[in-house]
């Protein structure tokens, strides 16, 4: 990564006129210092420009600290009162692993990440991140996961954990309730973590949202955040991250000041160097500046300055940016001899440089992540820059003073443990009063070291952290207790109606629900719709001339469609976040929406709404993590369904969804077959995450997700007998069981006068038409009795059965509840038939816990293009498949002859595609 990069120029080039030149320049910069240097450069740069001289393409510079010594400000704290309680954090960070590898525990953890990036947490602590208790409103600040127990040493140094606390780590359960979790997870200790982070790729991307929902609040009136800042402490090998990187140019385009990313680069992932043959720094620093971020490299420390100063040749600079990664960390974990021979040693120049340094002062010679003064010169000018986003890349070695078995080793991630003669050296380099006697006591159970509530240096960092607005990480769980007004009935009219005479889809239903709830009072400003770019085929452009397209920079071209009705409007104040197509940004946009509740104390209720598949298969890792964050809002998967949508081919139909949306806890799975049904479900989301109630934060924080298809069916009126309890706990009848007087069609059934066999077609979402119209075949044709139940949610009814089961367990010796599912359907006569437009595991999610004979119809496979019925008859889920399985159950079971389900199969000519006449067509794809 050399060849696009700045280098020094040695004086005495041969060429007269060049080194007058230089001569000049270098009397500016040694009598003018280097910041008025730089506005000389800029106008000479411009100038250049508008003469059109060609001038090179820097995307990367030296390998040097981007801000000269003579730039730095004056560092404010006490150096010294710093310098000796980071290294009982230190010490307590590394002892609260190492106790938890005891040989009867053994749960893992990792040392070396804190240890190699204390500095740069500490310079933030002492004097940039604000608390939620800071006038401004506080910061958000995305701790790097691994660098977990840095922060519980620093909480048990501040009397937030005790002891009994840490000696928790990673016993959770079997500590409770005083254990620790691995890493940040809110869900986990919801009044201290506030951004889950380990999840790598997933911390960046989200710092990112969160710091665009900053502004989005701001810009829209809901809060002034204009004090308010967002940081991302990240690894450089978390940087290769897809997520990590894919959304760096939405930070620039918006201009988010009030972003810093700082990046540990110790060169190392969790296996071996990040770029062993190149230079993960400088490759960085292209990324960052070619997507418009400010970019700050701190790679020295000040012991490096005057040898820098006295590089009149350029010589120290150039081994600088040639020098490889694996080098570097090398060179680290070797001995300052080694350093002399194998780095300085590469020129006589430079040789020459450190020829009056012992090997000591040249091991000595720090990297510029472990210097106070330079660390926080980069967060000052971070803080201070304004336009755009800053990335401050900041050169570490991993494992930093935990001794050479850990430093800069290829295993430190995984080393978890001390040796006696470990501990003993790790104590003497951190000055902890602690003896060899109680060390070889018991070498697992080495002491914390706390000195005392009335030390000088707790009292420092308690007087830093009040003037800072309060303790960080820490989360404000009475935030989540805070209401908006229930919706009023008006709102949801229109779902009860149904369509008339008219077909629409259930994407249709819910977009006019949609904008109804964005015209209550009260709510209705709260929502923020969020939409990859499909917004057109949901039908929610109408929305575009009057909730209008947020951005921050407004409308400032001439649109093409100005004059239409549907015209594209964005606007500084606008409430839909268009995220382009970019999946990865809706889902952080919503987790960044639905904690506005906790990061800011104020409620909003965001509504993802994605195209097929592409939520949860290609996010779901960002949905776990939002449920960690204990994110509400509701997630819509539009024009959803295998068969639905196959004109669309193999990667849209989406068979799926639910099925791994169902292994999310925190979300609540429907698969609605009518609009009213959307109506009462939304209601319900919205009355448990924001309204009135007692029913406790874990019903709060949920998530729902909802299924809606493009497929165009008359909506039928809510019935006036509606059972809303069904609706919301999983299943409902829509259809009873038939009279017998509807057909007389002879079965050879062997049942009484009167008497006809009978079965249940239970269906979920766009299938409930298809069990209706298998109803009536049964009915007409075949002389059997079916009811047709309308599944809301497979899901629900599962974990409702489980936790009766769960309940058996826990609570042995009290009479066991009945699962709900069982209580619906447990003595309705007839086998049961399933289907619906998914896989097969849906439906089966509720047969373990039904008696009777049961089918399931799945979807099973990949999809392909063609028309909704002929791919429903090839996967044997339409009316007439319901039809002739419901018959050979019966047929089974004696009931009928079995010869009717043959004939059956044979008049459907069951086994041709093209026979297949289950849905419409239409509808936007």
């Amino acid at each position: 990564m050399t060849q696009d990069t700045t280098s020094a120029i040695p004086r005495g080039t041969g060429d007269e006129e060049i080194d007058e030149w230089l001569e000049s320049w270098e009397g500016l910069v040694n009598q003018r210092g280097t910041l008025r240097a730089a506005e000389i450069m800029e106008a000479l740069r411009r100038r250049a420009a508008s003469n059109s001289v060609a001038q090179p393409k820097v995307t990367t510079t030296d390998y040097v600290n981007t801000i000269p010594a003579d730039q730095e400000p004056a560092y404010p704290g006490d150096e010294r009162l710093e310098r000796k309680y980071r290294k009982w954090l230190r010490w307590n960070a590394a002892m609260l692993v190492h106790r938890a590898q005891r040989p009867e525990i053994s749960v893992g953890g990792h040392i070396s990440t804190y240890a190699g990036a204390a500095t740069l947490y500490e310079i933030g602590f002492n004097n940039f991140f604000r608390g939620q208790d800071h006038s401004g409103g506080g910061d958000q600040v995305f701790f790097q996961g691994h660098a977990s127990p840095g922060m519980y040493a620093r909480a048990y140094l501040e009397n937030r954990l005790s002891d009994k606390q840490l000696d928790g780590f990673r016993q959770e359960a079997s500590k409770a309730p005083d254990g620790l979790s691995s890493y940040p997870h809110p869900r986990l200790m919801p009044d201290f973590w506030q951004f889950p982070t380990v999840s790598m790729g997933l911390g960046p991307i989200n710092s990112i949202y969160q710091a665009q929902m900053n502004r989005y609040l701001h810009n829209r009136g809901i809060k002034d955040t204009s004090d308010q800042r967002v940081w991302a402490f990240l690894g450089d090998g978390e940087m290769d991250e897809p997520e990590s990187r894919g959304a760096l140019q939405l930070a620039a385009n918006e201009g988010l000041d009030n972003l810093t990313y700082v990046i540990n680069c110790n060169l190392q992932r969790l296996d071996g160097p990040v770029r062993g043959n190149g230079k993960i720094v400088q490759e960085l620093e292209a990324v960052f500046t070619g997507a418009g971020w400010n970019v700050i490299k701190v790679l020295w420390g000040r012991e490096w300055d005057s040898l820098l100063d006295a590089d009149h040749t350029g010589e120290l600079v150039r081994i600088m940016n040639e020098t490889l990664d694996g080098d570097y960390q090398t060179f680290k974990a070797e001995s300052g001899g080694f350093i002399r021979d194998n780095f300085f040693g590469r020129s006589p120049v430079t040789k020459g440089l450190v020829e009056d340094l012992s090997d000591d002062d040249i091991w000595n010679l720090k990297r510029g992540g472990h210097d106070y003064h330079k660390v926080y010169a980069a967060y000052e000018q971070a803080v201070n820059t304004k336009g755009k986003p800053t990335v401050v890349l900041v050169q570490t070695v991993k494992g930093y003073g935990l001794g050479t078995t850990f430093e800069s080793r290829n295993a430190t991630h995984q080393m978890k443990k001390f040796t006696a003669a470990d501990v003993k050296a790790f104590r003497d380099r951190m000055d902890i009063p602690i003896t060899d006697k109680v060390i070889d006591e018991d070498p697992y159970a080495v002491p914390y070291y706390h000195p005392g509530n009335d030390a000088e240096e707790v009292q420092y960092m308690l007087e830093k952290r009040s003037k800072l607005g309060g303790f960080l990480p820490n989360r404000k769980p009475e935030n989540s207790k805070k209401t908006l007004p229930a919706v009023s009935d008006k709102a949801f009219s229109q779902t009860k109606k149904g369509s008339g005479h008219q077909q629409a889809a259930t994407t249709m239903a819910f977009v006019r629900l949609l904008k109804d709830l964005m015209r209550e009072k009260g709510i209705g400003n709260r929502i923020v719709p969020i939409i990859p770019d499909e917004a057109r085929t949901f039908g929610i452009d109408a929305f575009f001339p009057t909730a209008k397209i947020y951005n921050p920079n407004g409308q400032n071209y001439l649109a093409v469609d100005r004059e239409l009705f549907l015209s594209y409007k964005e606007a500084t104040s606008g409430q839909l976040l268009h995220v382009g197509i970019n999946e990865a940004g809706a889902a952080a946009g919503f987790t960044a929406a639905g904690t506005s509740y906790s990061t800011h104390g104020e409620p909003m209720i965001p509504i993802y709404v994605f195209y097929s598949m592409f939520g949860f298969q290609r996010t779901g890792d960002a949905f776990w993590a939002a449920g960690d964050q204990m994110t509400r809002g509701f997630i819509i998967g539009a024009t959803a369904g295998r068969t639905t949508l196959t004109g669309e081919g193999l990667q849209h139909a989406d068979g799926h969804s639910p099925v791994l949306a169902a292994t999310n806890p925190a979300v609540r799975i429907y698969d609605p077959a009518y609009g009213y049904e959307i109506g009462h479900i939304m209601r319900d989301g919205l009355h448990r995450m924001y309204g009135e109630h007692d029913l406790g934060d874990d019903a709060r924080n949920v998530m729902y997700y909802l299924t809606v298809y493009n497929e165009p069916m008359l909506q039928p009126a809510e019935p006036e007998d509606v059972d809303v309890d069904g609706i919301l706990r999983g299943i409902h009848r829509v259809a009873d069981v038939g009279t017998g007087a509807e057909a007389g069609a002879d079965t050879g059934a062997e049942a009484g006068a009167g008497d006809r066999p009978q079965a249940q077609l239970l269906a979920s979402g766009v299938a409930v038409p298809w069990a209706l119209e298998a109803r009536g075949l049964l009915a007409q044709e075949w002389g059997v009795d079916a009811a047709v139940w309308s599944v809301t949610s497979w899901a629900e009814l599962r974990r409702d059965a489980l936790r009766c089961e769960a309940e058996k367990l826990e609570n042995f010796e009290a009479e066991p509840r009945t699962p709900y599912v069982r209580e619906r359907l447990g003595a309705e006569a007839g086998p049961i038939v399933a289907t619906s437009d998914f896989d097969s595991t849906q439906p089966d999610l509720i047969r373990p816990f039904l008696s009777q004979d049961f089918a399931t119809l799945g979807a099973d496979g990949f999809g392909f293009s063609d028309t909704r019925a002929a791919a429903r008859r090839h996967f044997k889920i339409d009316a007439h498949s319901m039809v002739v399985r419901t018959l050979q159950l019966l047929a089974d079971r004696g009931e009928i002859a079995r010869s009717v389900p043959v004939e059956a199969a044979k008049k459907y000519r069951l086994n041709e595609v093209n026979a297949g006449t289950s849905g419409t067509a239409g509808g936007d794809s």
